[in-house]
């Protein structure tokens, strides 16, 4: 234990506090000895740590965190490959606008610029993948940068942060310090704004809202919700963003990600007003910037969103607006439309989505549509879905229904081996909730490791691996880019019920849609976590189109 001074406390412990004057309870992390001054303050800390089994899984762990609170999820690395681990969340948290707070151990001052151990500059290496990147070289200043950490990932566009904790730093001694916790600076519209969307929306025929990006509330979806039930406005969800919006409402038509219904694409290409509100309208969203054209979208677009900097960054809409969707649709209420309803053009919308929920058969024994008709069908409205990357999800996306809020965790950067992860750091923050990871078994095995940490900590998530034996999304490209011509997507792999039980896991293999329900039932009442293989032909690449179909392309 670090010497006692009285009257003082250690940086390291000034870290502690400062992180729970801010309201922290929960840090997800792999011990390093770069910080080990904190590991000591952590002893009868109220921050718990949830000691994780790679700086990945940590990383991503606290991202989940991050989009299902809207609070910054903390996450606790050693230097140079500790560090270089996590970026992979760093980069999903910056993409996906996710708050989120690294503070990664580094080399004492007296040391830097020798290439000292494991010694980077973070302030240049994180540059790119987060909007604050600092190193805190004064124990004395703690209170200030970590007030500021907590500011900047929540204010405007949400993000994460990195800081750096010099070791000398860490166990130097600083008198308490005062500290105001943080409160997020939310951007609100104007009344011009509210005014012009209000005679847009009166001129419109044919209007569609997307919603997605960070920052939502619970608040905010119910008054979207209301607004919708009032006026009959068709709501589209934009990629990895189904659930911000009830998605059994019957203003609900469909999600705008990778392999959109192409109806719902051509109903908002034919729209006279879209208000995009949330998204940055990124290249997944609009299919390469191709359902929409840069920089002058083909159709009227009103672009809500609460980063100031993202208005015009890509598309120059005819109105923009710097407002948080709370904000927004606080103001939005007020709006009065003059009994303007939308419902026939809603209700034709509506009906195409749900013609293309209905699914067709696959290649294989195991119908992956009915698999999640039937989670649907027993599952609590707040069940969360997470996911990684890979073409196993076009199911997920397509044909699961999210009708609470958050219960999507799915990287819009496309990561692979986020699902894992995402799950547990789920379930450790709400216990109380069900949490059913879907993967890929290349997506799975990518974070595999942490399925002890589950274990560890009666996280009883529920894996469901989706086995095909193959990179899916590649062999897909290859078979329509160079048909016949593959190399470097076939897997072999171990037997993921004996690896699941191994770690402590209920666990069977479902090698029939029929057998699925059973098996999940069993999953589901199991009291630890579980896993299900499910088998998957090969051929079933996507819901709509077979390798074989693809050669033939």
């Amino acid at each position: 234990m670090t010497q006692s001074h009285p009257g003082q406390i250690s940086g390291g412990a000034a870290i502690v506090e400062a992180l729970v004057a801010n309201g922290a309870s929960l840090a997800y992390g792999v011990p390093g000895e770069s910080y080990l001054d904190v590991l000591d303050a952590l002893v009868g800390s109220s921050l718990r740590f949830i000691t994780c089994r790679h700086e990945a899984g940590a990383a991503n762990m606290a991202e989940a965190y991050g989009k299902l609170t809207g609070t910054p999820g903390i996450c606790f690395v050693t230097r140079g490959p500790g560090a270089s681990h996590a970026a992979i969340g760093l980069h999903t948290a910056f993409q996906d606008s996710t708050p989120m707070i690294m503070l990664v151990g580094q080399v004492a001052s007296d040391q830097v610029e020798r290439e000292a151990f494991q010694e980077i500059d973070y302030r240049r290496y994180f540059s790119e993948v987060t909007k604050w990147s600092a190193e805190i070289n004064s124990a004395d200043r703690v209170s200030e940068y970590i007030g500021r950490a907590f500011r900047v990932a929540t204010s405007g566009r949400p993000g994460p942060v990195v800081l750096a904790l010099p070791e000398d730093m860490l166990t130097a001694h600083t008198s308490p310090q005062a500290m105001r916790p943080y409160s997020p600076v939310r951007a609100h519209p104007g009344p011009g704004d509210m005014d012009a969307v209000a005679q847009r929306l009166k001129d419109a025929k044919r209007p569609m809202i997307m919603v997605g990006g960070s920052g939502w509330t619970a608040t905010a979806i119910s008054e979207l919700e209301r607004f919708a039930t009032r006026t009959h406005i068709p709501v589209m969800a934009a990629f990895r963003a189904q659930d911000r919006f009830n998605n059994d409402h019957p203003c609900y038509v469909g999600d705008m990600g990778i392999g959109a219904n192409p109806k719902l694409v051509a109903h908002m290409q034919s729209s006279d007003l879209l208000i995009a509100l949330g998204p940055r309208l990124g290249e997944m969203t609009t299919g390469g910037y191709s359902r929409l054209k840069p920089p002058v979208a083909n159709i009227p677009l009103v672009h809500v969103h609460q980063g100031a900097e993202e208005l015009g960054r890509v598309y120059q809409a005819d109105l923009e607006i710097n407002a948080a969707p709370g904000t927004f649709l606080s103001a939005l209420a007020k709006t009065d439309l003059n009994g303007n309803s939308w419902a026939d053009w809603t209700a034709g919308l509506r009906a195409d989505y749900e013609a293309w929920q209905t699914g067709g058969p696959i290649p294989g024994p195991v119908q992956l549509h009915m698999l999640y008709k039937h989670m649907r069908d027993v599952l609590p409205d707040d069940a969360i879905f997470t996911n990684g990357a890979g073409n196993y999800t076009a199911w997920l996306h397509r044909f699961m229904r999210y009708r609470d809020f958050p219960t999507q965790l799915a990287p819009t950067s496309g990561a692979m081996g986020y699902g894992v992860p995402a799950a547990i750091g789920a379930k450790v923050a709400f216990p109380e909730r069900e949490v059913i990871c879907c993967a890929g078994d290349g997506c799975f095995m990518m974070s595999a490791n942490e399925l002890p940490t589950a274990t560890q900590y009666g996280a009883n998530i529920i894996i469901l691996v989706f086995n095909n034996g193959m990179y899916g999304t590649i062999r897909m490209h290859q078979e329509r880019t160079y048909p016949g011509r593959t190399s470097g997507t076939d897997l072999v792999n171990p037997d993921f019920v004996k690896l699941a039980e191994a770690c402590g896991y209920f666990a069977r293999r479902v090698n029939s849609t029929e057998a699925f329900a059973g098996a999940f039932d069993d999953a589901r009442k199991a009291g630890k976590p579980a896993l299900l293989d499910i088998t998957v032909d090969p051929e079933a690449i996507t819901p709509a189109a077979t390798l074989a179909s693809l050669g033939r392309a």
